[in-house]
Formats: C-alpha cells, sequence, structure tokens
C-alpha cells in the first residue's frame, strides 16, 4: 500500500501558541484559568480565559467540551496520549506515534477554533496569526510528515487574503473553515475573495465540525443534547448550501471537503436536493458521482460505515478518513488503519484509495 495519511488530527492549543501572540495584543492573549475541583465543571478544571469568557464552557446550557487546555484534570490525566504529543511540543514524540499507528502523514487541525471566539476583528487577527505561526513552525519539524490547515481572521476578509499567502508560503494544504461562520452560511458573497484566494493559491476549503454560531449553540444543553446539532451538523448545511447557491461553479478550480461530519447523510442530501431543488440540479449530473467531481467535494468517512453504499453517491475518487488523532470523543479512531485493512466486505483498492489516493489529491501532499 502507498504511504497513509490521516486527513483529520488535532491539535491541543498550549501557553507557548499564544506567547507568540502580536505585542500589540499580548495583553489580551488567552491565560489559563484554574477552577477548584468541586464546581458543576468538575474534572474541567482548566480553561482558557479569552476576552472575559471561557473556553470550553464543559456544562450547561450552550455548553461544549474541548480538549484544550491539556492541564484541565480530565485531559492531563489521559493514559492515551500524551500531553506533548498533543500540544505538538514534541515533535519526535508525535512522529513516533504515528510510526506504531501505521500512519506516514497527518493533517492537523484546530480544537479552540471549533467554537466561536470573540467578535473583535483585530483580535481574530492576532488569534489566528498566533496559531498559523506556532503550528507553521511546529510542522516544519516534521521531515514533511505533518501538514496543516490554516485558519483564516474570517472577521477581517483582508486580513484573512493576506494570511493565506503567509500560510501557503509556510507549507499548510488547507483553509479551516466551519459549517457556518457566526451568523454566516458560507455561500455568502462575503467569503468570496477568501475562496478566490484560497484557489489562486491550490488550497482546498475544509469544512470541519465546529459550534461556530452562539444563537445556536445556546439553544441546546450539554448534558441533555451533547453537541451534535451546533458542532456536526454546520457542515451538512454548508454542503446543501454550497450546491444550491453554485459556489463551486464561481471558483472552477477550488476543492471543497466535509470532515469529521462521518459522510452516511451524503445519500439523503443528495434525495433532498435532487427531489426539493430540481431547477438546481444540473442536466449534465446523470448521477450523484457526477455531482462530486463537479464540485470536487470530498467526504471524510469513518471505518465503519457502509462504503459500498456510499460510492454509490461520492463515487471512490472522494472519501477519505481521519482519525481525528488528539481527541479522546466518540469521533475518535485511534486504530483507523487497522480498522479500515480488516475490513472484509471493502475491497483492498478502495481502502487504498480513502487512506492514500483520495487525501493526497485533496491536500495535494
Amino acid at each position: 500500500m502507498q504511504p497513509i495519511i490521516d486527513a483529520d488530527t488535532h491539535i491541543s492549543e498550549s501557553p507557548e501558541m499564544w506567547a507568540m501572540f502580536d505585542k500589540e495584543m499580548y495583553g489580551r492573549r488567552p491565560v489559563l484559568l484554574s477552577l477548584p475541583d468541586d464546581t458543576l465543571y468538575g474534572n474541567w478544571n482548566k480553561t482558557w480565559l479569552i476576552d472575559g469568557n471561557i473556553f470550553p464552557k464543559p456544562a450547561g446550557k450552550g455548553g461544549f467540551r474541548l480538549i484544550t487546555p491539556s492541564a484541565s484534570k480530565v485531559q492531563f490525566n489521559r493514559k492515551d496520549l500524551s500531553v506533548a504529543c498533543r500540544d505538538m511540543t514534541d515533535i519526535p514524540s508525535r512522529l513516533a506515534d504515528m510510526d506504531r499507528l501505521g500512519i506516514a502523514s497527518q493533517v492537523v487541525y484546530p480544537t479552540l477554533f471549533l467554537v466561536y471566539l470573540p467578535d473583535d476583528p483585530e483580535f481574530d487577527v492576532a488569534l489566528s496569526r498566533a496559531y498559523n505561526r506556532f503550528i507553521a513552525q511546529a510542522c516544519a519539524q516534521s521531515n514533511g510528515r505533518i501538514h496543516w490547515v490554516a485558519i483564516p481572521p474570517l472577521r477581517d476578509i483582508a486580513e484573512s487574503v493576506k494570511e493565506l499567502q503567509w500560510a501557503k508560503q509556510n507549507g499548510a494544504v488547507g483553509v479551516f473553515f466551519r459549517g457556518m461562520e457566526g451568523n454566516y452560511t458560507l455561500d455568502n458573497p462575503r467569503f468570496h475573495p477568501v475562496y478566490q484566494a484560497a484557489s489562486d493559491l491550490d488550497l482546498p476549503v475544509c469544512v470541519h465540525t465546529g459550534s461556530s454560531t452562539p444563537a445556536i449553540s445556546e439553544m441546546f444543553d450539554l448534558e441533555r443534547n451533547r453537541q451534535w446539532s451546533h458542532s456536526a451538523f454546520p457542515p451538512l448545511h454548508a454542503f446543501r448550501d454550497l450546491v444550491l447557491n453554485q459556489i463551486p461553479d464561481m471558483f472552477p478550480k477550488l476543492r471543497f471537503g466535509f470532515l469529521e461530519a462521518s459522510a452516511s447523510w451524503i445519500p439523503f442530501l443528495i434525495h433532498k436536493l435532487k427531489r426539493d431543488n430540481t431547477k438546481r440540479w444540473k442536466s449534465s449530473w446523470k448521477s450523484p458521482r457526477d455531482l462530486f467531481e463537479d464540485c470536487r467535494f470530498y467526504v471524510a468517512c469513518e471505518a465503519d460505515e457502509d462504503l459500498n453504499y456510499l460510492i454509490e453517491y461520492a463515487g471512490a475518487d472522494h472519501l477519505i478518513s481521519g482519525s481525528d488523532y488528539g481527541h479522546n470523543d466518540p469521533a475518535e479512531q485511534a486504530q483507523l488503519v487497522k480498522q479500515m485493512q480488516s475490513r472484509e466486505d471493502v475491497s483492498p483498492s478502495l481502502i487504498e484509495k480513502i487512506l492514500c489516493d483520495n487525501p493526497k489529491q485533496f491536500y495535494q501532499i
């Protein structure tokens, strides 16, 4: 088999990252806040204090749980993966872990940025710059094995374009989006300059799960509802919006990926798109596979999904897979390679496409 690419892994943001904050904004950098163990947050006893709010908010309405900061008791005491691997402060250890798991390359996504951070555009720029510079330096130590997806400060579109240009020059292989960005869906024209820049730089738009719309997040109670509605659902909404509003046609070289939302929703959304929006369904799309080819869509599947059924819709060239390495929630597939290669109902050639060929084509690595 060709070298295996883990298409979706994560970093836990650390104090070392925020040490790279712009000098003018350094006083507003995220700082660690310690909590007593006997609050409603329990073992989630460390959090980031950012502009007067805590991240994560691990209980209650509008709650969300993250693996950052690693100093939190519930994360610090994990046995599966060292803090240095999660924080990417010890790249040789992370590479050794990749070797153990049979992974040749990883593509890294953020953790803290999965949720909506403060609105201030200037602060958004400072956060994004610190993240991008830290991870670029960390990945540069990996001998080309660990790749990163850039965070654009989307509250400032002009600065987002500048940041993508810097990121491409420093090794980025994609552009991070959530399925909704604040009060905007991804078909909104405000994002067109970012899409054009990504296209010009040959960087795919990577739509990852994330709680990015506070008005929606506040509707749900973490203990009762978990995070599906305000985190896992938005990439599906983005898929539909991009197709309906013909965004891929406006940027005919731009690739789009949908990460960590599984892939079994594809048949349902295709059915709804075709049935409810016949005028938007192109006559040239003789099958759903034609849509994926025409729109240059890639979707991250999971190792236990019905892959033979899914390729009837997406085609064999448009499924990728990621382990969610670094996280320790139900989305994690710690033994991704072993699980995929042990499947007797799926051809070895399809497994190789999903683990090797397709992510290589999507990220151009």
